[in-house]
């Protein structure tokens, strides 16, 4: 079998090869004289040959060696040509500049190879695919975030507007159960609140309102019940969860939580920070013409989406200025992964079966602060994935008031999102990526509209490896 081939011109005296991994795993990289074992490539899964991995190498004249990491374990292909050295068995290929651009796969040990490079980055690999988390040193590192900050500093929340659309707000003084008909039929999560009364923005109304809302009507010592949240207002109920907060918390400050929001000249680094450091998914961005803030502007709802898409169509033709863009998802500190055999567990990565009920699905969300929950199968292969947003759909027809949320399974309640929402949304739901994938390629889906997070699997079984967020990814970018 043709396993490297001729793939086309490059610059003078170089040309394009495809190597191809035959063999399997969940990450394979390659490394080879050609690039004086500097770094590790990512190689790509074939589509529709799950076992199948490939990358295009620009390599040039003469006589080359290489090798694959897979999973961690540097191997050589045995169907490939292949020689012995003092540093293992190594697959070989010769270019010859004079043949027609014709490269040659042959076997021998008369090639140079770059010892003290090879022996550096098999010892930076340690065997596993965690040793090589840089593959670039960590002044490019440093290099890199440095341009993305100039970049985020340099421009302002006013470019994120869209050159035209809407931005859906509710009054204080609305029933709680017209309001999340509102967020169902809008298809928005999120929501800003308008106190007329006091002639400003206050707050917001999200889909976690909407999970404790059904939390508190379950709970047989709960004050609030179906019938009174015809007239039960957002207002009363943002109270009567501030002091619910205040039991549990006692650390928790008697005023309400201010409005976190932002003004249209507040530079795009600024509100990225804003979200995260006060793990809010949006922030208005408001503008009032008066000095004490009096008539305010809503002009937009900010996320980080919206700044990724600003990073991404900026470096999109000079991606390469900032060198961590080319690092493969799985080797960089990002995001929540499942911990392999015999690896210490950082962050757990929450997941469960499509026949969990839906109020541990809820619980879950709570509990460990997340806004997706993975949903797999008995062999951990992803199946779909619940959301903090999917609550909404339990406001069609009323759902919430005849279900029991002990009893509706998480298959169940994702039937009813299916049914509520267009096949574009549920294109956008459950969005997928390789932990070999570049942290460019990454940021690029991230940046389309409705895509909140990614979850990483591995190639042809779909088994869940880990999952990356909007805010795991900023994170890692603002260092």
């Amino acid at each position: 079998m043709e396993t490297v081939r001729e793939a086309g011109g490059g610059i003078a005296g170089t040309v394009l090869m495809r190597f191809v991994w035959t063999h399997g795993g969940r990450s394979v990289f390659l490394s080879g004289s050609f690039n004086r074992w500097g770094e590790l490539i990512p190689m790509s899964p074939v589509e529709g040959c799950p076992n199948v991995f490939q990358a295009i190498y620009g390599i040039t004249h003469g006589n080359h060696q290489y090798k694959f990491l897979v999973d961690g374990e540097w191997r050589h292909d045995e169907l490939q040509p292949y020689t012995t050295t003092e540093y293992g068995i190594l697959n070989t290929v010769h270019f010859n500049m004079e043949a027609n651009f014709n490269p040659e796969m042959i076997p021998g040990s008369s090639m140079e190879l770059d010892n003290e490079a090879f022996t550096r980055l098999v010892s930076v690999s340690d065997g596993t695919l965690t040793g090589a988390v840089l593959s670039i040193s960590e002044a490019d590192l440093q290099v890199s975030r440095h341009r993305i900050s100039v970049f985020l500093t340099a421009h302002t929340a006013y470019e994120l507007l869209p050159k035209s659309g809407k931005v859906v707000a509710l009054d204080v003084d609305l029933p709680v159960k017209q309001a999340f008909h509102i967020l169902f039929e809008q298809g928005i999560p999120i929501a800003p609140l308008w106190d007329f009364s006091r002639g400003q923005f206050v707050g917001v109304l999200s889909a976690l309102d909407f999970i404790l809302i059904l939390r508190e009507l379950g709970n047989n010592g709960s004050n609030l019940t179906e019938e009174e949240l015809d007239t039960h207002t957002i207002s009363a109920w943002k109270e009567g969860k501030s002091y619910l907060n205040r039991q549990i918390d006692e650390h928790d400050l008697a005023s309400p939580r201010r409005l976190i929001h932002a003004g249209p000249h507040d530079n795009l680094k600024e509100v990225a920070l804003r979200i995260l450091q006060n793990e809010v998914a949006t922030v208005p961005i408001i503008h009032s013409s008066s000095e004490d803030g009096s008539f305010p502007q809503l002009l937009h709802l900010a996320s980080l989406s919206g700044i990724l898409k600003c990073i991404c169509r900026y470096f999109r033709h000079c991606a390469g200025t900032v060198p961590m863009l080319q690092l493969p998802i799985g080797a960089i500190p990002v995001g929540s992964w499942v911990p392999s055999i015999g690896e210490p567990s950082g962050r757990p990565l929450a997941m469960l079966r499509p026949s969990a009920s839906l109020s541990s699905a809820l619980n879950l969300l709570l509990q460990a602060r997340v806004s997706s929950i993975p949903i797999v199968d008995e062999n951990d292969s992803l199946v779909d994935i619940y959301c903090r947003s999917d609550i909404t759909a339990l406001a069609k027809d009323k759902i919430y008031t005849r279900i029991n949320l002990n009893e509706m399974t998480i298959n169940q309640a994702l039937q009813l999102g299916q049914d509520a929402y267009s096949y574009e949304l549920r294109s956008q739901r459950c969005q997928m990526c390789l932990r070999s994938d570049t942290l460019h390629k990454v940021m690029e889906r991230l940046a389309n509209p409705g895509v909140r997070r990614l979850v990483i699997v591995e190639a042809g079984s779909k088994r869940v490896e880990g999952i990356v967020t909007l805010s795991d990814i900023f994170r890692f970018l603002l260092g």
